[in-house]
């Protein structure tokens, strides 16, 4: 089970590094770029702030960072509880692991292959330790 939250939390920080360096990159055989310019050039207010849809997108795509990031600390965290902890707060473990297989989801309805094998294999890390993981506190 503490294998399993570990190799989950190093997935979850290598697919942080992947995303976040690649979510805003663009491949000129997509033929994004005026789609991508117009994101970036159109400004409105929103809310008293000048924004643009590029504005948006790069937000969005760093709160996913940023809540992997978190993730791959819960998971190293959920690794290095006692038993004893850790059957008290199995709940949160299985919050993780339902919540991943949403990601999951998510990357096989609108990502590609290098998210969707991330996503499954740290889906499947986190239900398996969560299966294998103690239910009654010591």
């Amino acid at each position: 089970m503490k294998a399993l939250y570990r190799i989950a939390s190093v997935l979850l920080l290598l697919f942080a590094l992947g995303h976040t360096l690649g979510f805003r990159q663009n491949n000129p055989e997509w033929a994004a770029g005026s789609v991508i310019d117009a994101m970036r050039s159109l400004h409105f207010d929103a809310q008293g702030f000048k924004r643009s849809y590029w504005d948006f997108f790069s937000a969005f795509g760093l709160f996913f960072t940023v809540f992997l990031l978190f993730a791959a600390v819960l998971a190293w965290q959920l690794s290095s509880l006692p038993v004893e902890i850790f059957a008290r707060v199995r709940p949160m473990a299985w919050a993780l692991a339902i919540c991943f297989a949403a990601v999951t989801a998510l990357s096989f309805k609108y990502a590609f292959t290098t998210p969707i094998v991330f996503s499954v294999l740290i889906t499947t890390c986190l239900i398996t330790a969560a299966w294998l993981s103690p239910t009654n506190p010591s």
